[in-house]
């Protein structure tokens, strides 16, 4: 029987989830679709996907595959899929693609946004991280500018991250005001390393909030694979919110 390569896109809540990439005994999102594909199509599913978001990281857009020799219809795998799955993961659209087409290799860019809110709200607080002080878009813009181009970003992942390079390009990085009390970070980049975004995030609140000199940031990018302190920001205010193909 002929294989399907089966293009998943999805969204999901990472508020529950132990992060993306499967793990014994814990509950994440990668493990949870695999449940449910076993169940579908009778047979073990190893997902590809696009990108693995930190636990308590959201999804407005992940991409994933698979292969199959099913024939069910593409307009019922998902709604199928969306029958079964838990509440927190919703399949927007299944395509059948190319046998060449892989979710994590074709990818031509990622694009995540940090959420941050300027007063505090309960009913945002799994998707909102807050500092609850007004804050110059002009400045944090300032601050981040030096991102934009090709860099060594060694300075800007976790110990275990298990990327062989930390090259990466950044096509854009920029605050954007969402409305009067939120704003977010907007960042477009060909990959991202383990808790880039987040560590990005929080060394500019740090130099916003005067606790590093403003040419901290410039410095871990001149300077790779130096001891800087990593500053994680909260994993609740990002969202992956975009992959290119």
């Amino acid at each position: 029987m002929l294989e399907r390569n089966i293009k998943l896109t999805y969204s999901y809540d990472g508020s529950e989830f132990y992060g993306f990439q499967r793990q014994p005994n814990l509950r994440t999102v990668q493990g949870e679709l695999e449940k449910i594909l076993k169940i579908v199509f009778k047979i073990d599913i190893d997902l590809v996907s696009a990108g693995r978001t930190d636990r308590g990281v959201h999804a407005k857009k992940q991409v994933s595959n698979f292969f199959t020799t099913s024939k069910i219809p593409l307009e019922k795998i998902g709604r199928i899929l969306n029958d079964l799955l838990p509440k927190d993961i919703f399949i927007l659209d299944v395509e059948e693609m190319d046998f060449e087409f892989s979710s994590r290799f074709s990818a031509t860019y990622r694009a995540y946004e940090y959420y941050i809110g300027e007063e505090r709200n309960p009913f945002q607080s799994r998707y909102v991280t807050f500092v609850e002080e007004t804050l110059d878009l002009d400045r944090l813009n300032k601050i981040v500018a030096p991102l934009i181009g090709r860099h060594n970003f060694s300075n800007f992942r976790l110990s275990d991250c298990g990327s062989n390079t930390t090259i990466r390009d950044i096509y854009e990085a920029k605050f954007k005001r969402v409305d009067e009390k939120t704003i977010k970070l907007y960042v477009k980049g060909n990959a991202f390393l383990k808790s880039q975004i987040r560590i990005i995030v929080g060394t500019v609140l740090a130099i916003y909030f005067k606790k590093k000199p403003e040419n901290y940031l410039i410095e871990m990018l001149n300077n790779p694979n130096s001891h800087y302190a990593k500053i994680v920001a909260d994993p609740n205010g990002l969202h992956l919110f975009d992959i290119g193909y």
